[in-house]
């Protein structure tokens, strides 16, 4: 029998492979509205990696969005208002980051060992990243976390393990990012630090997006994690 997770489990996913044979596995969630084909592009910006990388870009799943006049889109979550804060979708939150939890697991079934994985997300799929890093049962390579902020904050203390708290985390955001108010990014990041998260956070002059440096400052980073895996 299998040990993959079942496939009601996994959202449908594209893969790159950076050769053949990989040795490591980055699974990257994209935001709102767009889906996996958002940063298939990025592979080959990153540069040559210390060893051969399975990118996994997962589709979110259609539903409405009520921010956006219950229009359905691709979404890891509803959004109920633009702070962010209010009414947040615990229900939906949750669901995706048991979807990501089964991503994960399906690398590990594949061979790939946790401290070779490394979980990516962009604005709401890096809220799926920061909520579910800091409650890991064991180690992951990293998680980088754009343009985003930490969902369902007032749990993050009670539910956050050892375990999670010592996953290297990039977090990087725009000083004019209108989607993802800086003060909300700069709170989220204090909070993973005072939680003890080994946090690099980078701040550049962007709006809700990523630039170049950030993929020279990302490719880097993966480069350290990656390279360092046992």
């Amino acid at each position: 029998m299998s040990d993959l997770p079942s496939a009601g489990e996994l959202p449908e996913c594209i893969e790159v492979q950076t050769a053949d044979h990989p040795r490591a596995a980055v699974i990257w969630l994209h935001g709102l509205g767009a889906d996996g084909h958002d940063f298939e592009p990025i592979v080959p910006e990153l540069g040559p990696l210390p060893l051969p990388v399975r990118f996994v870009f997962p589709h979110a799943p259609m539903q409405p969005v009520t921010i956006n006049g219950g229009a359905v889109m691709r979404a890891w979550y509803d959004i109920a208002s633009a702070d962010l804060v209010r009414r947040e979708d615990e229900r939906g939150v949750r669901a995706s980051q048991r979807a990501l939890e089964a991503l994960i697991a399906r690398e590990q079934a594949r061979g790939i060992e946790r401290s070779r994985i490394v979980i990516a997300g962009f604005s709401q799929g890096g809220a799926i990243v920061l909520q579910s890093v800091i409650r890991q049962s064991g180690p992951l390579a990293g998680a980088m976390a754009l343009s985003t902020y930490l969902p369902l904050s007032a749990s993050a203390a009670t539910e956050a393990t050892p375990a999670g708290c010592r996953i290297p985390i990039f977090f990087g955001h725009g000083s004019y990012d209108n989607v993802v108010q800086p003060q909300r990014a700069l709170a989220s990041r204090d909070q993973l630090l005072a939680l003890g998260c080994p946090l690099e956070w980078h701040e550049y002059p962007m709006p809700h997006s990523v630039c170049a440096q950030e993929v020279r400052d990302m490719a880097a980073w993966l480069a350290r994690v990656l390279g360092g895996a046992a």
